[in-house]
């Protein structure tokens, strides 16, 4: 066993973390956060159900050629065989054996009565689907893991047969059996005492699936741990059904942080915070501000006694460093607050930035997110304003007089919209009408149409994602709204923000950044 297989980090969230109210991934959207997944460093990324749904089995075929992991391996999750099948007939076995996937996570049911009652068949034949899938699978080569559905509830109700599953998936070559949580009632103790006589009865390798409908699937997780299992799963963020899973950020840094052990690759738990938002946006499900570890008000301190001091001494009022998983003390009422992040993200970015400038874009950045902007997702937007501060002007590669757009309806044709777009570019005064099935897509088509011939490197330029977030839900229709859009030139892509009342008019600003972005980093 090497030293990565000897505790498992396994990331659901492309799963059961999709399984969340308002969350709807595209093929595109788990493929990206399966990237930030990598980067996090975890041991295994659940991918889905292929055979089960078309979007998952999409996500697995395009992952064999698009995805380059450098730390995790993909998983494919399905269910055992039906009953009186053989699991290599079984249609649904097939696709988990078919779908390039090294890793296969086989749910099956551990509690007699969902046997009987959601089955439909015998705990005789329960326990010989899980042992034939199991040794089908592993006979093909594959790593299989499974995960023993309600097992707390299911030991209670019937210890033996709960155990007797385990026993069985072990036999047949299972290398883990991780016991869900799946209704999220345990609590810390109970679960302590289930994972401690499971380990010492099979003598199997435990893992440990938390739901967090009592509000403890971290704290469940970390006495499944502390009990013998060394196999732990959960989602980034917390997402899933009802009140979610155990949040895996949480898990691993009160793992490492906390309890020294080492569960990712060294220096990638500091990635954790940048991560954590990135996702965020891309299922666009606003980040918890209060979030463990990663949120953005995890070290914040407002003025009075906390600050002063955090002044003198930061772990006065911190339990930890936050730099430690790559978050920020903030005071709130402070000039300090940010301004290490800038003046680390400038440099990164290429720009030295002295005492001022850091201050003034701190200052500046501040009073934009107050408005509603967000550079957490948005690179470009903020590169561009580092290049204004630095440079006392804006990247600009032409100057807009105006713009407008007009969207035509009626009950027998679907909406279509134009866009007239009327800028000085190259010397020239342009004028310019480009249609689309948008609003956003016909001002895009107009731009390009007006700017193309003097900057042809806008033709490998693609908007390829666009989305949309109310900041302040209570106005209603007169809210602010936030709008990301990320562009790609076929090699690399990036995100640029707007914001405004109107969503044309957040799109617009957007758009603009997201092509002056681009055509800056192509040197036009």
């Amino acid at each position: 066993m090497n030293s990565r297989d000897a505790f498992h980090v396994y990331d659901t969230t492309l799963r059961d973390g999709a399984q969340q109210e308002g969350l709807n991934l595209s093929v595109a959207d788990k493929l990206a956060i399966a990237r930030q997944l990598d980067g996090l460093g975890v041991g295994f990324i659940e991918g889905g159900w292929p055979g089960a749904n078309p979007k998952d089995t999409e996500f697995f075929a395009r992952a064999r050629e698009e995805l380059k992991l450098q730390n995790a391996q993909l998983a494919a999750f399905g269910a055992t065989r039906r009953a009186h099948v053989k699991a290599a007939d079984d249609p649904l076995v097939a696709a988990l054996r078919d779908s390039g996937a090294g890793v296969v996570t086989l749910v099956a049911k551990s509690h007699d009565r969902h046997v009987e009652l959601a089955l439909r068949t015998t705990l005789e034949e329960n326990l010989a689907m899980v042992r034939d899938t199991v040794a089908h699978l592993s006979a093909e080569g594959q790593r299989v893991f499974l995960d023993a559905e309600h097992f707390f509830d299911g030991y209670r109700d019937n210890r033996d047969y709960a155990l007797e599953v385990l026993r069985t998936a072990f036999e047949a070559g299972a290398e883990v059996a991780a016991l869900c949580d799946t209704n999220g009632g345990m609590l810390p103790g109970w679960v302590s005492d289930v994972v401690d006589d499971v380990v010492s009865s099979t003598g199997g390798r435990v893992g440990i699936h938390c739901h967090n409908d009592t509000g403890c699937a971290v704290a469940n997780t970390l006495a499944a741990v502390d009990a013998g299992a060394t196999h732990v799963q959960g989602t980034l963020n917390g997402y899933g059904e009802r009140t979610g899973n155990a949040d895996l950020v949480s898990v691993v840094a009160n793992l490492e942080l906390k309890l020294d052990r080492r569960v990712l690759p060294p220096g990638l738990l500091r990635e954790a915070t940048r991560i954590a938002h990135a996702v965020a946006e891309v299922t666009n499900v606003p980040p918890a501000s209060r979030q463990p570890y990663v949120g953005v008000s995890a070290f914040a301190h407002k003025a009075g006694l906390h600050a002063s001091a955090i002044k003198v001494d930061p772990n006065l009022y911190q339990h930890m460093d936050p730099s430690l998983v790559g978050n920020d003390m903030r005071l709130l009422v402070s000039d300090m607050a940010g301004r290490a992040s800038i003046e680390l993200k400038g440099r990164e970015l290429g720009f030295e930035l002295d005492q001022d400038l850091v201050k003034r874009v701190t200052d500046r950045v501040k009073d934009m997110e107050l408005r509603g902007y967000t550079f957490e997702a948005a690179d470009a937007s903020f590169e561009l304003m580092l290049a204004e501060e630095v440079g006392g002007a804006r990247p600009s590669y032409f100057e807009v007089e105006s713009w407008r757009v007009i969207t035509d309806s009626s009950p027998q044709a679907e909406a279509a919209s134009e866009a007239t777009v009327k800028l000085l570019a190259g010397g020239a005064r342009i004028v310019v009408t480009g249609e689309g099935n948008g609003p956003v897509n016909a001002l895009d088509h107009a731009l390009r149409q007006a700017i193309q011939q003097l900057y042809p490197e806008i033709v490998k330029f693609e908007l390829i994602d666009y989305k949309v977030r109310i900041v302040d839900q209570g106005h209603g229709t007169d809210a602010i709204t936030r709008v990301l859009i990320e562009t790609s030139d076929g090699q690399s892509s990036w995100v640029t923000v707007g914001v405004g009342h109107n969503v044309i008019e957040a799109s617009w600003e957007a758009l603009i950044d997201g092509l002056t972005f681009g055509l800056r980093r192509h040197g036009a």
